[in-house]
């Protein structure tokens, strides 16, 4: 693995003392999450009642907030353990929109716009209300996808609430009637696991390999990040027994990794899926993945957008981006400022305000 470049702030053009209080700030709002994950999602931390809620993937303890700021593709600052592989959480969605990028590339998937049940039979896509789900709709979330997968029904998670403005969030996991697919946006944890098992039906093979072979090593990411799925969710795929692996940590599994590796994740975006004159990922599926949705314009391809209206980052360039994760977790991606700033577990109500201090710190 090649070490990232490394250089100091002023000389990319930070200012030092500010830069140091948006990371003082970062750790003085660490996440109120409890650090043992496991007891904090059986505590109810998505307000799900059990057994239905129950966890049935792996977790681990996390760490105290860890973060990297990387400039004009530089590390400037780091802080906490940003060795220490973590649970990310929803952080794993936008890796499985790089992971499609990848099957769009290779012409497994020649249109994403295509009905998923033209590319996998018997992949869960076959009643009336999901045969015409595009997997673009998937990867807005627009899918109203209907079905249960690893014991777990798509109705747990309707009625969410991750924007934080829903008047009808208190309905969270009841049985709101369906729409056609398309026409409604909701963000939905069980369909997005059942994005991620239809795109390994697709590949033929573990999603974990695909990121590794494709993503991960050529960028020079360590070869400690892990991608979990649940106990239930292994399958038997052209004469092999693998595990379709989640979306995140809702119920346990998902992505784990550290902050460095997330660094690079973010500058591969920055760089438009380019690593060191090589193309990863086609530009054009990372234009189409930081494209707004129509239904919801803070929304991309499993990537949250700062929209004009509804963005998370007033004030932050309205073509900034970032994925983001319980806890809270994001990778910021910042083009106009040449900017890639991942921060684990600070407060949600805090990260705005976080973001401020590190672009006054490069506004100064």
């Amino acid at each position: 693995m090649k070490p990232l470049p490394q250089t100091y702030p002023e000389k990319a053009g930070l200012n030092s003392e500010l830069l140091e209080k948006a990371i003082q700030f970062a750790v003085d709002n660490e996440s109120s999450m409890n650090r043992d994950i496991g007891a904090a999602l059986e505590q109810g931390h998505f307000e799900e009642s059990w057994p239905i809620g129950k966890t049935i993937g792996p977790v681990k303890n996390r760490k105290a907030g860890s973060g990297v700021i990387l400039r004009h593709g530089e590390v400037v600052q780091t802080w906490g353990d940003v060795e220490y592989t973590d649970m990310t959480f929803s952080i794993s969605k936008s890796y499985l929109a790089l992971c499609m990028g990848i099957a769009v590339k290779d012409g497994l998937i020649p249109d994403v716009h295509q009905p998923i049940r033209a590319t996998i039979e018997n992949g869960g896509f076959d009643n009336d209300q999901n045969q015409t789900i595009t997997w673009a709709h998937m990867l807005q979330l627009t899918s109203e996808w209907e079905g249960t997968l690893w014991d777990k029904p798509d109705w747990i998670d309707r009625y969410r609430d991750v924007i934080g403005n829903s008047p009808t969030a208190s309905l969270k996991g009841t049985k709101r009637p369906l729409q056609q697919p398309g026409t409604y946006w909701e963000y939905n944890d069980v369909r997005v696991n059942q994005l991620s098992y239809a795109l390994m039906r697709t590949f033929g093979r573990p999603l974990p390999e695909v990121l590794k072979e494709t993503i991960m090593d050529p960028i020079g990411a360590s070869n400690t990040w892990e991608w979990h799925g649940y106990e239930n969710s292994w399958v038997e795929l052209n004469g092999r027994k693998i595990q379709s692996v989640s979306g995140g940590a809702h119920w346990g599994g998902g992505l784990w990794i550290n902050s460095m590796d997330h660094a690079r994740i973010g500058q591969l975006m920055l760089n438009k899926g380019q690593w060191a004159d090589a193309e990863i990922i086609p530009e054009e599926w990372i234009d189409q993945c930081l494209t707004p949705c129509a239904l919801a314009p803070y929304y991309g391809y499993l990537w949250w957008l700062n929209a004009p209206e509804g963005g998370m980052f007033p004030g932050a360039p309205t073509n900034a981006y970032c994925a983001m994760g319980v806890g809270t977790q994001i990778i910021y991606v910042d083009p106009d400022n040449d900017l890639v700033v991942v921060a684990r577990w600070i407060e949600k109500d805090k990260v705005s305000e976080f973001i401020k201090l590190i672009l006054a710190a490069v506004r100064s």
